[in-house]
């Protein structure tokens, strides 16, 4: 088995014929921030913020049916999911009559067997057989150095219910200057919305879960299949003509991978982008009342005796003494449990 091919649930997107924040945010393990505004068409949103640019959106009180509710979760934190947990919110999305909107399934070639100009090559010589009308490359870069950050293969109209992207994942995480870019590489992921995504849902809720791989590359390979064929054939000859000796290659390794979750190793400066993002504005509402400031230290200090191992192992990050020295070198607060402990 070729360790390098990996599955990865992306996207999620649903609604909900009766449901509400609360409810979905204990199946979710979620944590809603009631919004301003509304979302998606819906008077009343919540959203919720995980990990490294990780954004849930909930949407609710349409007046057709005011306990309607329509939840949309990126990539950043389903990824994050494994997949028993994939499946127990597919099968409760089911069980609550719901639908499915959008889901996107990413395999991954993590040893970058098959490069993004052997895919091009094949689509200029016409041996790309798709249902596909339309293929768009888009390429970002830096002005100044002219330093490539990103190149992406669409295949399919964002407008379809079936939508294809083939990119460099392994670039667009050093672009970004993520610690884990090296052990990424080319992805192909499956974005699919409507019926096609609530059918693809309602399969993976059957089907056992080492089984999904291969009903994901099934998907892939009936939307696009690369054969030792020409454009100026025959339409039945081209679908019939042998299939490129990678591209047998590569999806027999994707049916032969593994599922993976995406985890973020958490360290104190994401800890503290998130909190920036996300908490300091709750936080300034907390103080602008009287004695909320008071109130605030109080639940702090009393927090530490909360502290899990990854509050601990956080505390013990060489970014974290770095972090003390830089405040004055003063130390905090204790580490619950760690004395005496060899």
């Amino acid at each position: 088995m070729n360790s390098g091919f990996t599955l990865t649930i992306d996207w999620l997107a649903f609604t909900l014929p009766e449901s509400s924040p609360q409810e979905s945010s204990s199946i979710l393990e979620s944590d809603w921030t009631k919004d301003k505004g509304g979302f998606s068409g819906y008077p009343r949103s919540w959203s919720w913020r995980e990990g490294r640019g990780g954004v849930g959106r909930l949407g609710t009180g349409a007046l057709r049916n005011p306990r309607e509710v329509h939840i949309d979760l990126s990539g950043s934190i389903v990824s994050t999911w494994a997949s028993d947990k994939v499946r127990r919110v597919l099968k409760w999305i089911k069980e609550k009559q719901g639908h499915i909107t959008r889901i996107d399934c990413a395999l991954d070639d993590r040893s970058m067997l098959v490069p993004l100009a052997t895919i091009r090559d094949a689509v200029q010589k016409g041996q790309c057989v798709t249902r596909a009308k339309s293929m768009q490359v888009i390429e970002s870069g830096l002005i100044h150095d002219s330093a490539k950050t990103g190149e992406t293969l669409y295949f399919g109209s964002p407008r379809s219910q079936t939508l294809l992207r083939i990119y460099d994942k392994r670039l667009e995480l050093q672009a970004t200057q993520r610690e884990e870019w090296p052990d990424y590489g080319i992805r192909w992921e499956l974005e699919l919305k409507k019926e096609r995504a609530n059918l693809c849902a309602a399969c993976l809720v059957m089907i056992e879960e080492p089984d999904w791989r291969e009903f994901v590359v099934g998907l892939l390979r009936s939307y696009v299949d690369f054969r030792d064929t020409t454009r100026d054939e025959e339409e039945d000859l081209r679908y019939r003509a042998p299939v490129l000796p990678w591209y047998a290659e590569l999806t027999e390794g994707f049916r032969k991978g593994r599922l993976v979750v995406e985890k973020e190793e958490p360290s104190l400066p994401k800890v503290k982008s998130w909190i920036v993002e996300s908490v300091a504005p709750m936080l300034a509402v907390i103080c602008a009342v009287p004695n909320g400031q008071a109130w605030l230290e109080r639940e702090i200090v009393a927090a530490v005796d909360r502290w899990k191992d990854r509050h601990r192992k956080l505390l013990k990050m060489p970014n974290a003494q770095s972090t003390n020295r830089s405040a004055g070198g003063h130390a905090s607060a204790p580490v619950p449990g760690d004395q005496g402990v060899s």
